[in-house]
């Protein structure tokens, strides 16, 4: 008998591919569509609703008329955009950051992450997450063969009934010493924070830095909304010398300059950490987009002159105030941000009709996406149910929260509150 003719599935998929449940953006796209109240206001998915400033998209039009820009970059970066990065971020890190050994340029942060574990993760190492966490932090660390361990952020003891910080988000630092093990190869960290906002205090990333410098963890820190912040913010690697010597820092060009199809991302980190993660990255996808990343480049040489910066986190902040007035009105409790483009609001005094259909794959799902379903279908604005950020075990956390994303004209920001509105009839007293 042949091999094939033996094998009982030849289309069986791998493992790490197989058996995942129907995730949150299908199930929010799906009732978006069936919605009678239409077009829905999408206030789900953290994407722009509108363009990279001028010079960024003028830079991106002038570079497909050069040669070199529509032929392979080396698999580093462009050397024009490790330098521009090197020259922006230096000032910010204290010293003087070397663009060829320092620095890799890859295709989104999301795949510079994946290098990262797949530069550093041998079969069953693990990596320590916060939940709430981005969602494809955890396929990228089983894609290599590592194991998730989670720790959860505690949330405000009175979220559920008046507004507060995001800073009262909180770790356990005991708890997170406790999960660290012989096995723990990494630990992940986000600041600012995606969904909750929470930028990071000096006390409490010093407090992660040494317990990673006692037991020898790498720090793989997300700042990929490292220019939206409101409050002061620390970057984790300048610490100390001890804790720069385990931190990859991972931004984004396309959180950076509204361009989030671009798919530009990079790391920074000592030569020791960095050379393995591009060795990954060249065998991921070898090199990353050359039109996209000279105008990157030419947008950090660029971004002092117009301001864009100080313009851009003013921005943000004013349709952040704008937006959460409407929660302020209806008296729901929201999660004020310290930075980032998401809010968490608790819906808890939300009463939904109790002879509400659901469909299935929704009604097994906890409260928040039931709370999602019926804003989409009732409403016609889309949020996204945060208990897909936890694990089961602590789902009950968020269970009365939804994310929305206020990085939108102010047009739709205005509609998404008018419609908002109809949810008066449906809140408890």
């Amino acid at each position: 008998m042949s091999a094939s003719a033996a094998r009982a599935d030849p289309f069986k998929p791998a493992k790490r591919v197989a058996g995942q449940r129907q995730d949150v953006w299908s199930i929010v796209n799906e009732a978006a569509a069936a919605s009678p109240v239409q077009p829905i206001v999408n206030m789900g998915q953290g994407f722009f609703g509108y363009n990279p400033p001028q010079f960024v998209l003028d830079a991106a039009k002038q570079a497909l008329d050069k040669v070199d820009c529509n032929q392979y970059s080396p698999t580093k970066g462009r050397p024009r955009l490790k330098k521009a990065i090197a020259d922006a971020y230096s000032p910010f890190f204290g010293r003087t950051i070397d663009p060829e050994k320092e620095v890799t340029i890859t295709t989104g942060a999301n795949e510079g992450m994946l290098s990262a574990f797949m530069g550093f993760l041998e079969q069953d190492d693990e990596v320590i997450v916060f939940e709430p966490f981005f969602d494809q932090y955890i396929s990228n660390i089983e894609m290599p063969g590592g194991k998730v361990v989670y720790v959860p952020m505690h949330p405000p003891p009175n979220g559920a009934t008046e507004t507060s910080s995001a800073a009262e988000w909180k770790i356990d630092m005991d708890q997170l010493e406790k999960a660290i093990t012989p096995k723990t190869r990494m630990v992940v960290l986000n600041s600012p924070h995606n969904p909750i906002g929470k930028v990071f205090s000096r006390e409490e990333l010093q407090a992660v830095g040494d317990l990673c410098v006692k037991h020898g963890v790498i720090i793989l820190s997300d700042e990929v909304y490292d220019r939206l912040y409101y409050v002061p913010f620390t970057r984790v690697a300048t610490l100390s010398p001890e804790i720069a010597a385990l931190t990859l820092t991972v931004g984004s060009g396309g959180k950076n300059f509204y361009a989030t199809g671009w798919r530009v991302g990079w790391l920074i980190g000592p030569e020791h950490l960095i050379k393995y993660v591009s060795a990954a990255h060249t065998r991921i996808c070898y090199s990353s987009v050359s039109p996209l990343q000279e105008a990157t480049a030419i947008g950090f040489e660029e971004a002092d002159k117009h301001n864009f910066w100080d313009e851009s986190k003013k921005e943000m902040r004013g349709k952040m105030t704008k937006f959460n007035a409407i929660w302020d009105e209806l008296g729901l409790p929201y999660s004020d941000p310290e930075g980032g483009y998401f809010v968490l609001v608790n819906m808890s005094k939300v009463q939904l009709p109790d002879d509400y259909e659901f469909p299935p794959h929704v009604a097994e799902r906890p409260r928040d996406f039931k709370l999602a379903w019926f804003l989409i279908k009732e409403v016609g604005v889309a949020a996204i149910p945060p208990t897909e950020f936890f694990t089961p075990e602590n789902a009950h956390i968020v269970e009365d929260w939804l994310r929305f994303a206020v990085c939108k004209n102010d047009d739709v920001l205005e509609t998404a509150q008018d419609r908002l509105r109809g949810l008066k009839k449906y809140i408890k007293k």
